[in-house]
């Protein structure tokens, strides 16, 4: 399913028609973190043909409750034209060959908010549909609220199969109504999203958890207050600046927004980490994320029930010291 663009496209609002979505209707699959935010966009945006297909549950309710039809996932696929497949990754493999798949209309399309399952070959589409993916780089919640403050937020889109001759013209009109051409979206393939998305939070996103934890333990060894240390390192805010001057000046040039001590230190440490093996464990990651190797390890750890996950989700109960240092602070900080 990879369709790896020859050149990289980058779509703002004036790239979609504004009578893209006129005349289809749209099943939203999964009324929940991302599902709803969806939902509720797509209406605020003018689109009148939105049905729910959810289990029967509280996301169900929900969904009936704040005025939307809600239909089993079946019938909802069927009774649409474009569908947005807002399960969990893990999930939609199993979902997929029976509620889904045999209830695709010629012609229709399925939208995907994350590349995973077609990158990792965990579905297989049938041909005579559309297969679009939609993938917000914004929680759920947080795509919703820019959307009410008319600030959009960015996403990774492609088409990954073309039936309808109108594939790109649905993708850019559900990118306009959710929301997400008011900041802008870049072409990327499905395994592309896939693999960047997974790498970033196996690689940078692990090293920043465990760095935090190692100079918290270290710190309080040390002497310092605990409490200090979490406001040192991430509740003062001074993180967010560094990270927007990432974002607003460039990554190297954000180093102009810190004194010399701050400079020539950070220099000094980078040179000794790059003399460890980090390149190396990064590109494994890589190279096991690319595989499918750590697609088919997740989806093994969800049929044994998620042990794994149980485990981590338990590791802090609002015991680790960490945890106490930061409730500590927020209690002074309230006053």
């Amino acid at each position: 399913m990879d369709s790896n663009p020859t050149s990289i496209h980058f779509f703002t609002s004036k790239d979609a028609l504004p009578d893209a979505l006129v005349g289809e209707r749209i099943a939203v699959i999964g009324y929940g973190n991302l599902g709803r935010p969806f939902a509720l966009n797509l209406r605020d945006s003018g689109v009148s043909q939105i049905i729910v297909g959810n289990i029967a549950d509280d996301y169900a309710t929900q969904a009936s409750n704040e005025g939307f039809r809600v239909m089993s996932i079946g019938e909802a696929i069927a009774s649409s034209d474009i569908a947005l497949i807002l399960l969990p990754d893990e999930v939609i493999p199993e979902s997929f060959p029976t509620d889904i798949a045999p209830n695709l209309q010629s012609g229709s399309a399925i939208v995907f908010a994350s590349g995973y399952t077609l990158a990792y070959d965990l579905i297989q589409p049938p041909a005579g549909v559309d297969v679009l993916m939609l993938a917000p780089r914004m929680a759920g919640e947080n795509a919703r609220q820019r959307f009410l403050n008319n600030e959009g937020f960015f996403a990774y889109i492609s088409v990954e199969q073309e039936a309808s001759s109108k594939a790109w013209k649905r993708l850019l009109g559900l990118a306009q109504s959710t929301g997400i051409l008011r900041a802008g979206a870049l072409e990327m393939s499905a395994l592309q999203e896939a693999d960047i998305d997974l790498f970033i939070e196996q690689s940078m996103g692990a090293v920043l958890g465990m760095a935090m934890l190692t100079a918290f333990t270290v710190g309080v060894d040390s002497g310092l207050p605990p409490e200090a240390m979490v406001m040192e390192m991430y509740m003062d805010g001074e993180m967010e600046m560094v990270f927007r001057s990432f974002r607003d000046i460039g990554f190297f040039k954000a180093s102009s927004v810190h004194g010399p001590t701050a400079l020539y230190g950070g220099y000094v440490r980078i040179m000794e980490l790059m003399q460890t093996d980090m390149y190396e464990r990064f590109t494994n990651i890589m190279e096991h994320i690319h595989s499918g190797g750590f697609a088919s390890d997740f989806q093994s750890e969800r049929q044994a029930g998620y042990p794994n996950l149980t485990t981590a989700m338990e590791m802090d109960q609002g015991e680790h010291p960490i945890s106490q240092a930061e409730a500590k602070m927020r209690e002074m900080i309230r006053g």
